[in-house]
């Protein structure tokens, strides 16, 4: 069990000054278009590509693979500030950093990290991380998506279900089912460039929150994949699925603190503008009551947050807080969300008044990268062992 001693509670110069930079970012360039993108399901391309230019999307990435070399903390700091405005957004920098740059910076072959990471941590091309089928959502041992081995290359074949950025990417980290008969430890993941023959993008789906990000089925019919693109040994898909689901989940817990964050921000203005019964609604018990505790849940969620980006950093075993800090940040989300259309009233069920996105947004935090349900199995086998 780690204490939270040696936890310090200042952030420094450098953290300062990347959520500067990530708070212009959001205000800005994502905060103009962010209920159009949302209502037309529209993916923030340029806002994405500008996201690449200022360092966002392979922040934890050595400079000499095109990142920004960077740690956990800073990245966490730029997840929250972006997510206040535009958890879309958010999630495209999320799965791009913790999944898919974070995997091949930890097990790929130098190759893989010229030909790949570079262009992927610089924001030049974007990456998608395929774990997800139809029957394998948090069962993911259940892999039906099969890599025949035909020696010097792999033959693909199977379906991917919720791909974010799944049509905007370039480069696919898929997970395959190589020898059924060892089960979870006859998996591979594998890098499957765009464009290859058999390699067909679904239809996008029509979801109820974060509905600029581009979440796509992926179809692969006799894709062949070159040996050299395995990553890991033979047989090291899952463990590479789980460990980097890990980090991933930090990098949900912090988008997840962002959009309570963005509603509380929100709230406040809003309770101090608002008038009812002769007076701003900010000096009634009963919306003062709910603020309050929105910014203590808010705070209680940054702490676990921080707390998982430090353990990562200082190369602790981050499995449980990692865990704990999703699960609880997206109940904060939820939670917060909820409040915050209740105290905009009317207001808040408008889209003009951002509130209701947020709300909408928050929900898919309790889902993806391991439900809540997953996440408390997670902290008790932990607690366990």
């Amino acid at each position: 069990m780690h204490t939270i001693e040696g936890v310090n509670f200042q952030l420094s110069e450098e953290h300062l000054a990347v959520r500067d930079a990530a708070r212009d970012f959001a205000q800005n360039d994502l905060l103009p278009g962010v209920i159009e993108r949302d209502i037309h399901t529209k993916f923030p391309k340029e806002e994405i590509k500008k996201m690449g230019e200022l360092g966002f999307m392979g922040m934890m990435i050595d400079p000499r693979y095109g990142g920004s070399g960077m740690d956990t903390l800073s990245y966490v700091i730029a997840m929250e500030e972006i997510c206040k405005v535009d958890a879309s957004a958010g999630v495209a920098m999320s799965v791009n950093n913790s999944l898919v740059c974070y995997g091949l910076n930890q097990y790929g072959t130098e190759e893989q990290k010229q030909k790949y990471l570079k262009p992927l941590a610089s924001g030049q091309i974007i990456g998608a991380f395929c774990l997800s089928e139809p029957e394998a959502g948090s069962d993911a041992t259940s892999q039906k998506t099969t890599a025949e081995d035909m020696g010097d290359h792999y033959l693909i074949n199977g379906t991917k279900n919720w791909i974010t950025n799944g049509d905007t990417s370039s480069v696919c980290l898929v997970m395959a089912q190589t020898h059924v008969e060892l089960k979870h430890k006859g998996i591979n993941c594998l890098i499957i460039e765009k464009g290859q023959d058999g390699f067909v993008v679904g239809k996008k789906e029509d979801k109820m929150g974060i509905r600029a990000s581009d979440t796509h089925s992926l179809m692969f019919s006799d894709v062949k994949v070159p040996k050299e693109n395995r990553i890991g040994p033979e047989g090291f898909g899952f463990k590479f699925a789980m460990t980097t689901l890990n980090g991933g989940r930090i990098g949900i817990a912090a988008q997840a603190l962002g959009i309570a964050a963005g509603a509380f921000e929100l709230s406040v203005k809003y309770a101090k503008e608002r008038k009812a019964f002769g007076k701003t609604i900010s000096e009634h018990q009963a919306i003062q009551f709910k603020l309050a505790d929105m910014k203590t849940k808010i705070e209680a969620a940054r702490l676990l947050v921080y707390k998982a980006a430090r353990d990562k950093d200082a190369g602790l075993d981050y499995v449980e807080s990692a865990a704990m800090a999703k699960l609880f940040a997206s109940e904060v989300a939820m939670w917060v969300t909820t409040e915050a259309v209740q105290i905009h009233g009317g207001y808040g069920y408008v889209r003009e008044f951002h509130v209701e996105r947020m709300m909408r947004d928050a929900k898919i935090t309790q889902i993806y990268e391991g439900t809540s349900e997953i996440q408390k199995m997670v902290i008790a086998r932990e607690i366990l062992k």
